[in-house]
Order: structure tokens, then C-alpha cells, then sequence
């Protein structure tokens, strides 16, 4: 494996808990729509997706700007009530610029509320690039978006590794041809997905577990 000297991150369930704001977003929106809630594994299976694709998937009775309406509207509304920084990830991102790693965020959340979760809690300084679904016009597992965040630092796609949790984050590695890590407290992922055709080439129990990979 080349030297690596970029890291990458997914947003939603790596580096920052939106695990609860994600889910009473979706409830609220059921109960707006069909007036009950569903059970939380429909869910949990499309987190990592772009949020236009799974309303349309999950909601296909309502059209997709409505859906899309009644979920940002609760979800903006209790974006920095319910979100919260993974443990470690503060000091991992410290020592990674430290160390001068290139950075970025790959993620496929709109920019306004990923800038807004990295402002809350003073982590914007952290990250040399943020890619979200504003900037590109393919999505994850599509490589586009790591491509372009590749492209933004000046790195190759065998120095680089992306960090994320779910398969989403794996197979967008994967096709952009830069090795991946799957986060131990990713709520999507099964113990198939961890050890099947398309398994990540890491899993990180904790957050400093990625400084001793970049080591090797």
C-alpha cells in the first residue's frame, strides 16, 4: 500500500452523531404523511444515501419536494439539539493536521447543515475541503464525490483512505480505487457487510485506531 497523506470522512454517523436527528426526522415525516411511524431497520438501511433518492424510495405516494419539505423543516429545525461529536474525533482530527494530512469531508448531506455541524462544534478548522450533494451530480457509491475531493487536495487515490459508516462510504471508496475504513459504532452496517464480497479494508473500534493504519 503507497504512503497515505490524505484522510477523507463521511459526515452523518462518523464523524458527528446524527444518528437520533436522522431518525425523528424520518418518524416525523411518517407521521405527517401516513400518521404512524415505521420501524426504525427501514430506517437505519438508508442511511449514507442521498436524502432526495430515499424519499422517494421510502415515500412514493407523496411527491418527493413535499416529502423533502416536511423533512428538512423538523430536521433544521432540531439540527443542533440532537447532534453531537463522536467520541475521539475532536482529538483525531487535531493530530492528523498536526501530522499534516490532507483533509476532507465526502458527504451526501447539503452543505449549509454540514458547515453548520462543523461551525457548532469548531471543527471546520480541521478540514482542507468539504465535498456535499450540492457539489456534485452523482452520488455515493458513485466515485464522483471522492473524485472530487481528490482532485481538490492534489491527491492520488492510493494515498488517500476514506473513513465512513456505511456501505455507501465502502463501495464510493472502493470505485474510486482509495482504501476504505468502516467506523466500529456505524449503525448501518451488518456483520455481513463487514466480512462479505465487499467488506471494508479497515474497521475502526475507535477513533485514534486510524492513526496506527496511516502508521503502517
Amino acid at each position: 500500500m503507497a504512503k497515505i497523506n490524505t484522510v477523507l470522512f463521511d459526515f452523518d454517523g462518523t464523524i458527528m452523531d446524527t444518528n437520533n436527528l436522522i431518525l425523528e426526522s424520518w418518524q416525523h415525516t411518517f407521521r405527517t404523511v401516513e400518521g404512524k411511524e415505521r420501524a426504525a431497520e427501514d430506517i437505519l438501511e438508508t442511511f449514507g444515501e442521498p436524502l432526495n433518492i430515499t424519499m422517494g424510495k421510502l415515500l412514493p405516494q407523496v411527491p418527493v419536494e413535499e416529502g423533502v419539505k416536511i423533512y428538512r423543516s423538523y430536521h433544521h429545525d432540531r439540527f443542533t439539539e440532537l447532534i453531537e461529536v463522536f467520541p475521539g474525533i475532536p482529538e483525531l482530527l487535531a493530530e492528523l493536521k498536526h501530522r499534516g494530512y490532507k483533509t476532507g469531508v465526502v458527504t451526501s448531506r447539503l452543505r449549509n447543515t454540514t458547515e453548520l455541524g462543523l461551525k457548532t462544534y469548531d471543527m471546520e478548522q480541521y478540514f482542507d475541503t468539504v465535498v456535499t450533494c450540492d457539489d456534485t451530480d452523482k452520488h455515493k457509491p458513485d466515485p464522483e464525490p471522492v473524485n472530487i475531493a481528490l482532485e481538490r487536495l492534489g491527491a492520488k487515490p492510493e494515498e488517500a483512505i476514506m473513513v465512513g459508516d456505511s456501505m455507501f462510504d465502502i463501495l464510493c471508496a472502493k470505485n474510486a480505487g482509495v482504501t476504505s475504513a468502516m467506523v466500529g459504532w456505524a449503525l448501518a452496517i451488518s456483520e455481513g457487510d463487514k466480512t462479505g464480497e465487499n467488506q471494508p479494508d479497515y474497521i475502526l473500534e475507535k477513533a485514534e485506531d486510524l492513526l496506527a493504519i496511516l502508521e503502517q
